[in-house]
C-alpha cells in the first residue's frame, strides 16, 4: 500500500473517533497499549537523530531513537523507530504528527506492536540492547491491584493499644534508674580513690643542743644579771664597813 494512503486512513480513523466521541479504552490506539514504540516514515534524508528528538519531544520524553542508515555510506534511509518514556505519548504523536510536512515531505507516524531490534547490535551497550528488546512502556496495573491500592489509601490508621505505651514508659524508667545507679557508682569510686596524691612531710633533724638547753634551763636575762651584780656590790660594801667598825672598836679597847 502506498504510504500516503496509510496516512489518509489513520487521519480518517482519528476523525471518526473524535466525531463519535469514542472512549480511549475502545479506541484503536488501545491495541498498542503495551508498546511505547512508533514508526516514522517519509523523513527527509538530511535529518539526524537530534533533529528527530527536537521535533517529536513535544509530546513526551524520548528514551531511544533508531534511525536506520545505510551500512556502507551511513546515510539515512528516511525512516526511523522511536521510543517514548510514557506509552500515552505515542497516542499524541500519532494523532498530531501523522500527515505533517517536514522540508516539503509528508511523514507517516504509526504505532509499532512488536518492535524488533536490529541484528547488528554487537557494538552496542547493554542498556540500549535492553531498551531495543523490551522497550520502556509502563506496565498497565491490573484491576485487582488498582482496587487494593485505592483501599489502602482510604484505610484509617489503627491506633496502637495502650500496652505499648505502658511498656515504653517502663523502659524509660529503667533507663533513668540505670543512669542514676551508674552516677552513684562513679561518685563512690571517686570518693574511694583520692584524686590528689598524699603530701610527703619531711621529718626535722633532732638538735642535740636543744636537749642541753632544756636540762640547764633558759639563760638569765640582762636585767636580772645587772640586779644581781648591784646586790653583790652592796653586800660587799656593807661587809667592808662592818669589818672597819669592828677594827676601830678593838683599837679603842686596847
Amino acid at each position: 500500500m502506498n504510504p500516503l494512503t496509510k496516512v489518509k486512513l489513520i487521519n480518517e480513523l482519528n476523525e471518526r473517533e473524535s466525531d463519535l466521541g469514542i472512549k480511549d479504552s475502545v479506541s484503536w490506539h488501545s491495541e498498542y497499549k503495551d508498546s511505547a514504540w512508533i514508526f516514522l516514515g517519509g523523513l527527509p534524508y538530511e535529518l539526524t537523530e537530534g533533529d528527530i528528538i527536537c521535533v517529536f519531544s513535544q509530546y513526551g520524553e524520548i528514551v531511544n531513537v533508531n534511525l536506520v542508515r545505510d551500512k556502507t555510506t551511513g546515510k539515512s534511509k528516511g525512516f526511523c523507530f522511536l521510543c517514548y518514556e510514557d506509552q500515552r505519548s505515542t497516542i499524541l504523536a500519532v494523532d498530531n504528527f501523522n500527515g505533517i510536512k517536514i522540508k516539503g515531505r509528508t511523514i507517516r507516524v504509526d504505532h509499532v506492536a512488536n518492535y524488533r531490534p536490529p541484528k547488528d547490535s554487537e557494538d552496542i551497550d547493554e542498556v540500549t540492547k535492553r531498551l531495543r528488546e523490551e522497550g520502556c512502556a509502563p506496565k498497565v496495573p491490573s484491576a485487582s491491584s488498582s482496587e487494593s491500592e485505592s483501599e489502602e489509601e482510604h484505610v484509617l490508621p489503627v491506633k496502637k493499644p495502650k500496652k505499648d505505651k505502658k511498656e515504653k514508659k517502663k523502659k524509660k524508667k529503667e533507663k533513668k534508674e540505670k543512669k542514676k545507679a551508674s552516677k552513684v557508682e562513679r561518685r563512690e569510686a571517686q570518693d574511694k580513690s583520692p584524686s590528689t596524691p598524699p603530701m610527703r612531710v619531711k621529718k626535722e633533724r633532732e638538735d642535740e643542743g636543744y636537749e642541753k638547753y632544756a636540762l640547764k634551763g633558759a639563760p638569765e636575762s640582762r636585767g636580772e644579771r645587772a640586779g644581781q651584780e648591784t646586790r653583790s656590790a652592796r653586800d660587799r660594801l656593807e661587809e667592808m664597813d662592818r669589818a672597819r667598825d669592828q677594827h676601830d672598836d678593838s683599837f679603842l679597847y686596847c
